[in-house]
Parts: structure tokens; C-alpha cells; sequence
């Protein structure tokens, strides 16, 4: 038995595998203390050499017998190195300009490798010759290391270079140790890269950046640690890459959905954008703005949505409203450091973007918008003067005119003196997703979550491992259910440079049964009195409800585009005003628990619709399609009123009623010759003659507000038709709830 093929590296495990497999196969060899004394100096000459390796120079001298390879590789080697160094003298001027301005070092590998990548692309067809030739040079690994953890720190090539090079000579450029330890961040390998951020932390030099670079190194060194312990935890989720159907090999990014993830528009570099053109700063494809549409589970091609909304320049995704129908853009026309644009869907076609006011734009740079529900509020980022770090979040309310006000810091903890970016406001108005290099992250942006409460953000939580990762993870949304959300991110196995991926978040874990003998052992301890089930697997949904369908002519079934007024009944106040869709009539409204709403839709030459939803505060994610077709104005046309509302038994109307009140009022007075019935109706519950009073009483309650408006007590009739007329079996609580209803129906114009 030859011992020293035993490979000195093998794990314990490896070797205990081995042993098994010996015993498998009915060998039983014990080592005597002879063959012990050889297996340990086979394995220390083994590592000794591993580690006794020697920096050879590119000298003449080193390869005297080679003269002309030589002198071939000393050429490429020279080149290599010329343009590798003008690239990080770049990089230097760079470093202290953005020290300079921002008092901290880049965090993010993008920042700190914002350097032209073609050029080391270059300088690696030189220097990967020399390699070849000469592969125990400590400056030829480390620029080789460097170019390619510049060029693809995803792959793990780097790391191999970077560690030869710091076996070599680990004092061969003083950012190696830094450069090898964030390689190794990038791939999980925490403590290792510990080791070596605390190596270069003990090797640098005192100087102008010193302070920066200790906090620098402080802040990644915490960022290992957040790492070990999110992935100590990791969450329960799927995340899915999603494919080549909706991805491509160009860069995609920056994707936004609809609510009902209906709608998913995002940013493309591919080949197909608007004039296919090239941008020379990176030779990349100009950004242009795709869209795909789902339609029974499966998303349509991406589509490029062409003019008006992508130009021959750059045009991105910078947010998308609740509904899907305004689109916002961010785009560098001119002056300034980019601008947010806003484009509304208007039937089957995108209006020109225009820009948003100066109370969202500046001179300087912003980026992601996000709408709440109701269309009144806009959080966005925007690195303007007075701003906490490179990107803060701020927040403008609408103003009476519809115009967006003054905007203000949200501050911290949301905001910090590092960048935050891609904000996304869930449709409940109080939850808020947002990426940042400040906080508790594991390396580059994390994506983090917060919630408005007693006024005030919470502190941030990051979304953990594997959302998050030692590399920048952001443009996060998720969907109004909260089960799935969507981002880009460049990881191994992927289409392109970027690509978007879908997370599915699987909530708590169900505990797991008992076995048998765990169950024998606790019956010994302690008898079991009943048998109980394992509690069901909790999916977290938001508390939120979706109302969407279509609006179309009860008579012609065409689609129309009609008015949507959603109302807090409790409060008579009206939140939001929606549009349906002119050529699909499709609308969608976002409704969070906790209100008692009113909606009315209307449209000019039709009779309001009304529909009440009364939801209460645990209420979960739940979808509902409503269908609705408007009535002409003619007569017999008959409408429900089904927010008017009275005391139980009673004939008193009740506050929530006013806003449903008033619309009949304006009916009235618009059409000044209409003459109407209002009829009211019981469930079965009681007697026929006391549900006959009920009913006409409550007739004669809402004529008498209308007359009290000013409407003519000779254009309204009052009926009470008690349980004659239902229009649902009374046999459950919500077949009675729709029978007990009041109506107006048309009896001349």
C-alpha cells in the first residue's frame, strides 16, 4: 500500500469515508506505528511543498535556457503591466476624489470598480501570456487577480490568483490583502475573509485616508459577521431565475409590477433597443424599457414599449403605480444628474413622459419613485444637498391642485450616511421596502424592510440570506399578496450580466412530527392525554384587498372609461379617485384593511354604480373581480344604493350614508325633468306587516333628505316593499345582507 497517494489536504470526513469504504470491502488494515511515522512525513513534505512556493522574477537569469520564450513573455508581461497601472492610477485620483467628497470609502464593489472594464480586459490578454510562461510571479497573480475579480468577481478565478499572489509576496501591492478578503466576502467564505481584511488592516501605512480606511475595514469586517449570522438563519424562500423566456444575454434589470403582478416592466441592454445603439462610455446597448403581460400564469414575450417612452438614449424603469397605469422613467436629458419622467397609460397607448416638478427633480440625481395606493404620496431617491449620504429617500404629498409639494427627508433610520436606493411602498401605505449600504448588511446594497408606526419608520430589517448576498442586491418589489417579489441580481448560472429572478417567500416552517421512539420516550416521561396535530405551514399575506375587473354598457357590452371614487365611509371622506382603461374598460383599486370603503363609478350619460366593502383589520390578501355594467339613463333603469345605511330596526340614516346621498342629490340636479322611486327592502327576519313599515319609513327617511337638498317632493315617490321582492335566497347572513338594500329606480326623464 503506497500511503503517500493519500492526499495531505483530505478532510476528516474524506478519510472516514475512506476507512468505510475499506470496511465495505472486508479489508481490515490497522496502521502500525511504522506506517503512522510515514503518513505524517509524507504529509509534511506534501504541505511543505504547498506552501514553500518561490516569487520568480521576470529575469533573464530565471530562464537562461528559455531565452527566446523569454523574451516573448517579458514583452507581454510589460504591456500587461502598462496598462494595468495606468487603469489604477485612475482608480487612485478616483479614491481620493470620492474620499474627498463623501468622507468613507466606496462600499460597494460597483463604486470601487468604476473603472473602464475593457481596459483590463485588455491588459489580461496580455498578462495571461506571461502566466503561461511564468506562473510563479507575485505581480503577474496579483494584476491577474485583480483584473478578473474587476472583470467577474463571481467566479472564483480570481480568488485562485489573488491567494497565489499572497503566497508569493503578500507585500507585492498593499491592496491585495483588501482585494483577495472582499473576493472571498463575494463568496461566502466569511472568516477567511476576516483574516485577511484584519491582515490589511495591520499593514497600512498612516496617511490622509487612514482614518476612512480603518472604517472602511470596521464596516466590512461587520458585514462578514452579518453574513455568518444570516446565513447562521436562513429564510424560507424560493428564488427562482426567470428564464430565458423573460431574461436575455444582455443586462435586465430594474423590474416593477402591477399589485396583481398583471404587469412587469423592467430595464433592458439588449439588442433590440430603441436605434441599437451603443453607448461609448461601455459599449453596452443603450437602456431601453420592456414590458411582458401574465395571462394564465405564464408572462408574454418582453416587449420593447418603442416611443414614445424609450428615445435612442437611456431611458429606465424608475417605478410604476400600484395600478399600472403611470409609468415612471428616469432618463438624462441635458443638465443635471438624471430625472424622473411620468407617463400615463391613456387606452392602448403611453402619453409623452413629462417631467416631474422641481419638488421631485434638482440638479442633482434621482432615480426610483413609488407611489402609494391612493395616488397621493411619492417616496423617491435623490442624492440633493442636505441629504444624510450619496441617496436618501424623501416623501412629497400631493397638493390640492394635484400637484406634487415639497418634499422632505423621511431621515433616519431609514435614511444613513451611505446610499439608499430602489424604494418600493407597499399599497397598505406602511410598509416600505428599500435597498442600502448603511445598517446591518452582509456586503454592497441589502435590501431592507420598515414600517411606518405611532409616526415614525421602524428600524430597518434586513431581508436576510439568500435574498440578500455580499453583493449588491436592489430594485426590489414584491407583490400586494407579499408572497413573491421580484429583483435583479448576477448570480452564477444566469442568461446575462444581470438577470431578473422571482422570490417566493414560504413563511414560518411547520414543525415537524414526532417519530415514534421520540413519541415512546415522552410517553414515558409524561402520558400523553390527546393527540394533536402539527399546526398548518403560516403563509404571511398583507393585509390587503384587490377589486379589479371590467366596466362596460349594460346595454351594447362596449368597454368604458368611467370614474372610480373610492370613499371612507366612517369618515366621509373621499381617498382616491381611479380611471378605468378606454379601450379594455379593465380597472384595478387597492383597498387595505381596516375601512369600512364606498365606491361609485361613474361616467357621463349613465346612472353611478355603488358597491360597498366593509374590511375588517385582520383581513389577509384576498383578490376580488367585479364586473360592472353602467345603466343609461332611461327609464327603468334601476340602481342599488348599496352604501346608504341605517340604525338596526331602525329608519335613521347613518352618517356613512352622506357621500351615496349626495351623488343621488347630483344626479337630480343634473338632470333637473328626472322623476325617481326610491324602494327599500327586509331580508325574511320578521313579521310581513312589520317589515312593510320597516321598509316604507325607510323610503320616506331618504326622500326627506332629498327634499332637504332642495330636490322637488313632486319628482320622488317613496315604496317600502318589505320581503317581497328578494334578490337572494334568505338563507345565509350575506343572502340577507343583499336583500336588505335600498334602490331608486327611473320613472320618467
Amino acid at each position: 500500500m503506497t500511503f503517500c497517494n493519500i492526499k495531505p489536504y483530505m478532510s476528516l470526513n474524506a478519510l472516514n469515508g475512506l476507512k468505510n469504504k475499506t470496511n465495505n470491502m472486508r479489508l481490515h488494515f490497522i496502521p502500525s506505528a511504522l506506517t503512522k511515522s510515514l503518513l505524517l512525513v509524507c504529509i509534511l513534505i506534501s504541505s511543505f511543498g504547498m506552501l514553500a512556493q518561490t516569487n520568480v522574477e521576470f529575469d533573464k537569469d530565471n530562464f537562461k535556457d528559455r531565452k527566446d520564450e523569454f523574451k516573448e513573455a517579458r514583452k507581454n508581461f510589460n504591456e500587461g503591466k502598462e496598462l494595468f497601472e495606468k487603469a489604477m492610477n485612475d482608480y487612485k485620483v478616483f479614491i481620493g476624489e470620492y474620499c474627498n467628497e463623501h468622507s468613507y470609502m466606496p462600499v460597494s464593489r460597483k463604486e470601487y470598480l468604476h473603472l473602464d472594464d475593457e481596459i483590463f480586459i485588455q491588459a489580461l490578454s496580455f498578462l495571461e501570456k506571461a502566466q503561461a510562461f511564468n506562473p510563479d510571479n507575485a505581480q503577474l497573480n496579483w494584476m491577474i487577480g485583480f483584473s478578473k475579480f474587476h472583470h467577474n468577481p463571481q467566479s472564483d478565478a480570481c480568488i485562485k490568483f489573488l491567494e497565489k499572489a499572497y503566497k508569493l509576496n503578500p507585500k507585492v501591492d498593499e491592496q491585495l490583502p483588501y482585494i483577495l478578503a472582499w473576493s472571498l466576502q463575494l463568496h461566502y467564505k466569511w472568516d477567511d475573509a476576516i483574516s485577511y481584511y484584519t491582515a490589511y488592516k495591520s499593514g497600512l501605512s498612516q496617511g490622509n485616508l487612514y482614518a476612512i480606511q480603518l472604517e472602511d475595514i470596521a464596516k466590512k469586517i461587520g458585514e462578514c459577521y452579518n453574513g455568518k449570522k444570516y446565513m447562521s438563519n436562513p429564510q424560507r424562500v424560493f428564488i427562482d431565475n426567470m428564464g430565458p423566456h423573460v431574461n436575455s444575454s444582455f443586462p435586465d434589470y430594474s423590474a416593477f409590477i402591477s399589485t396583481d403582478e398583471s404587469v412587469l416592466m423592467f430595464t433592458s441592454r439588449r439588442n433590440t433597443s430603441l436605434g441599437a445603439k451603443h453607448d461609448e462610455s461601455d459599449n453596452g446597448f443603450f437602456e431601453d424599457i420592456y414590458v411582458c403581460t401574465k395571462t394564465n400564469g405564464e408572462w408574454s414575450d418582453p416587449k420593447n414599449m418603442g416611443a414614445p417612452i424609450n428615445s435612442e438614449d437611456h431611458d429606465a424603469t424608475a417605478g410604476l403605480s400600484p395600478d399600472g397605469t403611470t409609468l415612471y422613467i428616469y432618463a438624462h436629458h441635458g443638465k443635471g444628474g438624471g430625472d424622473v419622467y411620468e407617463s400615463k397609460l391613456n387606452g392602448a397607448s403611453w402619453s409623452k413622459p413629462e417631467k416631474l416638478n422641481k419638488n421631485i427633480n434638482s440638479e442633482f440625481r434621482e432615480t426610483t419613485v413609488s407611489e402609494s395606493y391612493d395616488g397621493n404620496l411619492l417616496y423617491f431617491v435623490s442624492n440633493k444637498k442636505g441629504g444624510s449620504g450619496m441617496g436618501d429617500i424623501y416623501m412629497s404629498k400631493k397638493d390640492p391642485k394635484g400637484k406634487w409639494g415639497e418634499s422632505a427627508n423621511v431621515g433616519a433610520p431609514v435614511n444613513t450616511k451611505y446610499a439608499e436606493e430602489g424604494v418600493f411602498l407597499l399599497p397598505d401605505g406602511k410598509t416600505m421596502y428599500f435597498s442600502s449600504k448603511g445598517g446591518a448588511t452582509m456586503g454592497g446594497y441589502d435590501i431592507f424592510k420598515t414600517t411606518y408606526e405611532n409616526g415614525k419608520w421602524s428600524t430597518p430589517e434586513n431581508l436576510g440570506y439568500p435574498v440578500n448576498s455580499p453583493d449588491d442586491d436592489v430594485y426590489f418589489v414584491i407583490s400586494g399578496s407579499g408572497r413573491r417579489g421580484y429583483y435583479a441580481s448576477s448570480k452564477d448560472g444566469g442568461y446575462g450580466e444581470k438577470d431578473l429572478y422571482m422570490i417566493t417567500f414560504l413563511g414560518p416552517e411547520k414543525p415537524g412530527m414526532l417519530s415514534n421512539e421520540d413519541n415512546l420516550i415522552a410517553c414515558i416521561a409524561e402520558p400523553i392525554k390527546t393527540v394533536q396535530a402539527a399546526p398548518a405551514m403560516e403563509i404571511v399575506s398583507n393585509p390587503l384587498t384587490i377589486l379589479k375587473g371590467t366596466i362596460t354598457d349594460a346595454f351594447t357590452n362596449k368597454p368604458l372609461e368611467t370614474t372610480i371614487e373610492l370613499v371612507d365611509n366612517t369618515k366621509n371622506e373621499l381617498l382616491a379617485t381611479f380611471k378605468s382603461n378606454s379601450s379594455t374598460g379593465k380597472y384595478l383599486v387597492m383597498l387595505p384593511s381596516g375601512k369600512n370603503y364606498g365606491i361609485a363609478v361613474k361616467a357621463e350619460g349613465y346612472l353611478f354604480h355603488s358597491e360597498n366593502f366593509d374590511i375588517p383589520t385582520a383581513t389577509g390578501y384576498q383578490e376580488i373581480i367585479k364586473d360592472i355594467q353602467l345603466k343609461n339613463i332611461a327609464v327603468g333603469s334601476k340602481i342599488v344604493l348599496k352604501n346608504i345605511f341605517f340604525d338596526v330596526a331602525k329608519a335613521t340614516l347613518r352618517p356613512e350614508s352622506t357621500n351615496e346621498l349626495e351623488r343621488l342629490v347630483k344626479l337630480l340636479t343634473d338632470v333637473p325633468s328626472l322623476k325617481i322611486e326610491i324602494g327599500s327592502h327586509t331580508d325574511s327576519d320578521g313579521t310581513d306587516e312589520s317589515n312593510n313599515k320597516l321598509s316604507q319609513a325607510r323610503s320616506e327617511s331618504v326622500v326627506n333628505y332629498l327634499i332637504s337638498k332642495g330636490i322637488a317632493k313632486d319628482r320622488l315617490q317613496s315604496k317600502g316593499y318589505g320581503e317581497t321582492k328578494p334578490i337572494a335566497p334568505n338563507d345565509t347572513k350575506e343572502n340577507k345582507q343583499q336583500n336588505r338594500r335600498s334602490e331608486f329606480e327611473i320613472l320618467s326623464k
